[in-house]
């Protein structure tokens, strides 16, 4: 699947299958005896019964370079807290796990609340923002890791080759994105970016002109990956969307804070496949549905703050003309599935397409109701700002709940 195509944009980081992974481990673990690497992991109880975690954890041990590893846990109870305690117990590395739902985290949640600046709503936004607090009030990593915790086809090299870019004091590159191709059990997957993002930008910029954020998000060839790596430096000052458009927003965030030579995508798995998220088309709020609206209101939002005017007479033309580029997109990749011998339902992509223009006109709708709405969780040097002592006292409240359930 290897190629060495670079578009100009940023840089992209190609496995061209020369460097093995233990040559790529072994500099790693010479990178970090002055750069120290952590890995964030955002996750829910219910994924440690599922089949993706136990080969994580497994591959996860055998990575010498990592310094630490803290594991955001959502809803559980004590019980599922002390359980997922022990079954990470097995790590070899510096781990924690932060119970988001403590009774703990709930007070210091609402000191925030206080103030006006806890996080409105709960999910995985939320979960990568108080790991990356913990992080940050620990004050002893260069380089940060994240990925997801359902990752079926999980391997040690992803991480290594997505930590790789920014870990490496040689390389200029503040953040890097993964990317792979989305295939699995004989399908091609991936339908919100096949069908939404890909047409939607093709469309934005047919109908609003040139704008170099458009050709920045085009670059990426798997924007909605949830792997990403960075250096800590930037983290105080990044605004952490809390809805679905999580990943969006962060390389939005990393599109208003760097330069575009500090940006890079590295490919990082020759095949990745996840839990799948239904489609909803009954149910606007869950689901394929709720993502699909909240990604739209995500790259409004950054276009309107850039100088884009939106109109409704705007929106309804950027939909007709997301449908037809939407539905030139999908031939191309039936054209791309059946030479492969992969699996792809006609059917089911047009009505994802058909689901997606119509909430591309309820995320525009809800955009021009709400034109001041700021999903973005605070950043963390505003916290600080406010409340001098509360990263110091988070950090002390998840070591009370780890010794008490130990």
């Amino acid at each position: 699947m290897a190629d060495f195509h670079q578009n100009g944009n940023i840089a992209t980081l190609h496995n061209l299958r020369t460097k093995s992974l233990e040559e790529m481990t072994y500099e790693l673990e010479t990178f970090a005896q002055s750069r120290k690497i952590s890995l964030i992991l955002p996750c829910l109880y219910s994924e440690l019964e599922g089949p993706a975690m136990p080969n994580i954890l497994s591959e996860l041990k055998e990575v010498p370079y990592l310094h630490r590893i803290i594991i955001g846990l959502d809803r559980a109870d004590a019980a599922q807290f002390r359980h997922a305690r022990q079954f990470f117990s097995e790590l070899p590395q510096n781990h924690i796990v932060i119970w988001n739902d403590s009774p703990r985290m709930l007070q210091l949640g609402e000191r925030l609340g206080e103030i006006g600046l806890a996080p409105e709503e709960p999910g995985k936004g939320k979960n990568v923002w108080t790991c990356l607090g913990y992080l940050i009030a620990c004050a002893d990593s260069s380089v940060m890791a994240i990925h997801d915790c359902d990752i079926l086809t999980y391997s040690r090299e992803l991480l290594a080759r997505l930590t790789y870019p920014v870990a490496n004091p040689n390389f200029p590159y503040q953040v890097a994105k993964g990317y792979y191709p989305r295939i699995g059990e004989g399908k091609l997957n991936g339908r919100v970016t096949r069908l939404l993002v890909s047409p939607l930008l093709i469309a934005l910029k047919r109908v609003i002109g040139d704008r170099d954020y458009l050709d920045y998000l085009r670059s990426f060839r798997y924007p909605l990956s949830g792997e990403f790596a960075m250096r800590t430096g930037i983290l105080p000052d990044l605004r952490i969307p809390s809805d679905w458009g999580l990943e969006i927003g962060i390389l939005s965030e990393a599109w208003r804070n760097l330069a575009p030579h500090a940006v890079c995508q590295v490919e990082i798995a020759d095949a990745y496949d996840h839990k799948h998220q239904d489609l909803s088309e009954e149910d606007a709020s869950t689901g394929l549905s709720r993502m699909s609206t909240d990604i739209c209101k995500a790259i409004f939002r950054k276009l309107a703050a850039d100088g884009t005017v939106f109109t409704s007479h705007v929106f309804r033309t950027l939909k007709a003309t997301y449908y037809r580029c939407a539905l030139d997109v999908l031939d191309a990749y039936y054209n791309d599935a059946k030479m492969n011998g992969l699996a792809i339902d006609r059917h089911r992509e047009e009505q994802a397409i058909e689901l997606f223009a119509e909430n591309l006109m309820r995320a525009g709708q809800i955009f021009l109701d709400n034109p001041q709405e700021t999903p973005f969780i605070t950043t963390w040097n505003r916290i600080h700002a406010a409340d001098p002592s509360f990263l110091s006292e988070f950090r002390a409240a998840a070591a009370a709940d780890e010794a008490e359930f130990s």
